[in-house]
Formats: structure tokens, sequence, C-alpha cells
């Protein structure tokens, strides 16, 4: 993850202002690590097993899932990652160049809500792995007291390492990968030692439907870090190399989906239970002997912590864009105390876990695609952005443009969200065209980056001032990979 400056010492104190290009020494090969924390989730095992058991695929075919999804989504969080080394600052502070100071806090909401449930998703797996390792060592049984407890102590956790900023998170996130992909190995090992690989093998194909659905499932992840991408980019120097940066986002993303979501389609052979248990971590224990599945379930723990960590990280900028006046570390309390609240709901009232999670990745990409579709193809036509501009939230900023709205971006973003949710389907909420092919396919999602961006590619462009990069920083194409 590229560092913050030297002047920002152990904790980052900066917020949406731009960074300075001489305090812009992070380096690209940092971004590997930062997207492999990420993804560094038991939940992807739950979605493997899920491919099997649902949507009816055999190995082959999650396989292609698994390569496709990390490759389609963590592309475009590479792509619009670029955006960070441009600008200097958070993705949702760049957005005010699109959207307008005022338009801007349409989508900014949207997305800000938006990972209320990503935290309160990350923080429930984060204390069933607790609880799981508890029952493990001690056989202490979960009661709604100890999952007060261990939501409560999760929560904070992840509050004071996003508190403490970019340079914890980075460490935290190099030490992570290399523990986690030392366990995932001898996971994998014993995997193959202990499965039934005749009855893995002989399992029939599933319809090209739901592999299509089964790719966009996956990849919902990763499209709900698309706004976040600049906001660990902004420490690149202008001359990183965007092709590179493209790279280590799929790369870092891939080497933890790819194994993650086969591992759990393999155990779901054997254990088809394991994709819609209301614990999606317990299972862990049943498969796995305890001396592999107790460490790799607290190095599980770290990275949830550090999934949600960078999540409330993200959220912190967004809620600064919203005209919320505290520093980030305070904004990012707000998102801790509402992942608290909804956690202990989620697990406590709600009778199905897996249901609800994918019901809500579902909906949360197509929440965010409208946002990217506009966002990309402003990407290609902008060079560089004005960092005074972005901050001067008054009529005098050269993103007030009329009334402090970018209509031809409110409209592309309206629209195509609306498009977007007419075509998805899920557990509590379906759409009129959701029985169409786009719907049945599961590709709501995509249908609505389309629709933004194909609406904001043919309406009349915004006239604003266009803040240039010096000559000797200038890409060759507007936005090369």
């Amino acid at each position: 993850m590229p560092h913050a400056s030297e002047s920002e010492g152990a904790i980052e104190t900066r917020g949406l202002e731009p960074v300075p290009d001489d305090e812009r020494t992070g380096h690209v090969r940092e971004l590997f690590p930062t997207w492999v924390a990420a993804n560094i989730s038991v939940l992807l095992l739950t979605m493997g097993a899920g491919l099997i058991v649902f949507n009816g695929l055999n190995f082959w075919q999650v396989l292609v899932v698994a390569i496709a999804a990390p490759v389609l989504s963590y592309g475009i969080v590479g792509l619009i990652s670029i955006a960070g080394k441009r600008g200097g600052s958070p993705g949702m502070a760049l957005s005010r160049a699109v959207f307008g100071q005022r338009g801007n806090l349409f989508p900014g909401s949207l997305i800000w809500v938006a990972r209320w449930g990503w935290e309160t998703i990350n923080a429930v797996t984060g204390a069933y792995a607790v609880l799981t390792v508890l029952d493990l060592l001690f056989g202490i049984e979960s009661s709604t007291a100890l999952i007060v407890v261990t939501l409560l102590l999760f929560v904070t956790a992840t509050f004071l390492v996003s508190g403490l900023g970019i340079n914890a998170l980075r460490v935290c996130s190099t030490w992570s990968t290399y523990l986690f992909g030392a366990f995932s190995v001898l996971v994998l090992v014993y995997l193959i030692a202990d499965t039934d690989w005749s009855a893995v093998f002989d399992k029939p194909a599933g319809s090209t439907a739901m592999l299509i659905a089964g790719i966009g499932t996956i990849a919902a992840g990763g499209i709900s870090w698309v706004p976040s991408g600049p906001d660990f980019t902004r420490y690149l120097p202008r001359t990183a190399s965007s092709r590179a940066m493209v790279g280590s986002t799929v790369g870092g993303a891939g080497i933890v989906v790819l194994p993650m979501v086969l591992m759990g389609a393999v155990m779901a052979v054997s254990t088809p239970s394991l994709a819609s248990a209301q614990d999606p971590v317990a299972f862990i224990g049943e498969i796995l002997p305890m001396w592999i599945a107790v460490p790799y379930l607290l190095i599980a723990l770290i990275g949830m912590l550090l999934i949600n960590s960078m999540s409330m990280y993200s959220a912190g900028f967004t809620a600064q864009t919203l005209g919320i006046k505290v520093p980030r570390t305070w904004a990012v309390s707000v998102n801790a105390v509402i992942s608290l609240i909804f956690g202990f709901l989620l697990m406590v009232v709600a009778t199905s876990f897996i249901g609800s999670f994918i019901s809500f990745l579902t909906l949360l990409a197509v929440a965010f695609s409208a946002w990217i579709g506009v966002f990309g193809i402003d990407m290609l036509r902008r060079p560089a952005y004005d960092g005074e501009a972005l901050m001067d939230t008054t009529r005098t900023s050269a993103y007030w443009y009329r009334g402090g709205f970018a209509w031809q971006a409110m409209v592309s973003w309206g629209v195509a969200l609306a498009a977007g949710l007419l075509f998805t389907g899920v557990d509590w909420f379906a759409g009129p065209l959701a029985s169409s092919w786009i719907g049945k396919h599961g590709l709501g999602w995509a249908a609505t980056i389309v629709i933004a961006a194909a609406l904001y590619a043919v309406l009349p462009r915004t006239k604003a001032p266009v803040a240039a990069a010096p000559a000797e920083e200038r890409e060759p194409a507007p936005l090369p990979i």
C-alpha cells in the first residue's frame, strides 16, 4: 500500500486534501499486499461452496469463475485507481470534479450507506471466527452476551487500525499476506490429501446462465472496492506505471480469490451444508483438524480485520466529502458504531446469513456500478484534477458547475441506477426485469455500468476548467493499462 510521507508519522493526519507531489513517495509494488489483504476472508470459501450447491457448477466451471471474477472486478479497481495518482486525493473527493460539489453528495451518500452493510458483514464474520476458536480451544459455546463481546472487540480493533491510517494498514497488510499465504498452502495440501477427487471431478456441469451469474456474484466483492481504489494510490508519484498498478491490483486479489473459491468448492462436495450454514465459519473446525483450523482462523481473523479497516478508512473520507466536519479518524467512528448495531441484529435476529450476504452483495454491486460508469468515462477525458477546486465547496469552485451540480453526470448516474435495479433480483427484492436474460444471468450490475457510461459519453460535456498535468508527467494515452 503506497505509504504516507515521513511527515505523516505513524498516524496519518491528512484528510481529503491532495497529496503534494514532493510527498508522493509510494511504490506500485505495495499495492499487491493491499489487495491480498482486502480478500483474506473465509466468506470466499462459503461463496465457492455456493457455486457448487446453489449454482450447480462443476469443478472446471468454478475454476473459470475463480479466474474471471477477480480479473474483471479488480481490473476495474486498478483502472479507477489511476485517478488517485493523477489527483492525489481519495476517490470520493475526486468524484466532486465529475458530479459537482453538491451533486457528489448523492452518489457519496449511497456509497457511504452501502459501506455500512459491507462492514457489518465483515464484523459478523470476524466475530464468528472468534466464537469458533473459543469453541475449538476451550469448548465455550456461543451466547448472546458472548456475541456482543466478540463484536465489540472486533469493531474496536477495526476502528483503531483504520484510525491510524495508511502506514499502519500497509504494515499489517504485508505481514498478513505472508502468514495467510503460508497457512493457505498448508490447508490446500491437507485438502489435496484428504479429498475424494473422483467425487469432485464426476460432478456434472451446470448451465451457462449459472456460470455467468457465479462470476457476477464473486466479482461483486471486488466491485465494491472500486470507489476506494484512488484512496490507496494517492501517495504514488504521477509517473508511476498505470499498467503496473492494474497488474498489482489484479494479481494481489487473484492470488487469494482463486485458491479460496476452489477450496470452498472442493469442501462443498463432501459437506454441501456449509454453503447455507447460518454460521459461515464454524464448518472450518469440522472439516480441518484443530492444529490447522485454529491458526488458520486466527490469521483469517486478522485478514477480516484488515478488510474492515480498509473499508472504514475509505468510509471516513466519504463522510468528509458529505460535509461531516470532523477529522477522518472521528468520521470512521460513525461506521464503527453502525456496524456494531447491524452486526448484532444479523447474528441474533437474521435467519440466513449467507442469503442476506449474497443479496447484499448483488445490490451493492448495482449501487456502485452507476458511479463506476460515469467516473470511468470522465477519466478518459480528464488528464488531471484541480486540487484547489476539489477542496473549494463554495460557488467559486471550478467544480461548482450549475448550482453545484453537473447535470450530465447526475442524469447518467440516476438513470443507470434505476435501470440496474430493474434487472436485479435477490431474496427480498426483485425488479420487473429480473426474469429477463440480463436478470437471469445476474448481469444487472454490468448493465448499470454500460448504461451509465453510454449516457455520460453521449451527453454534452460539462464546461469547467481542466487542470493540466506537467508535460513530463503526462501519459501517452488517457487511460493506459
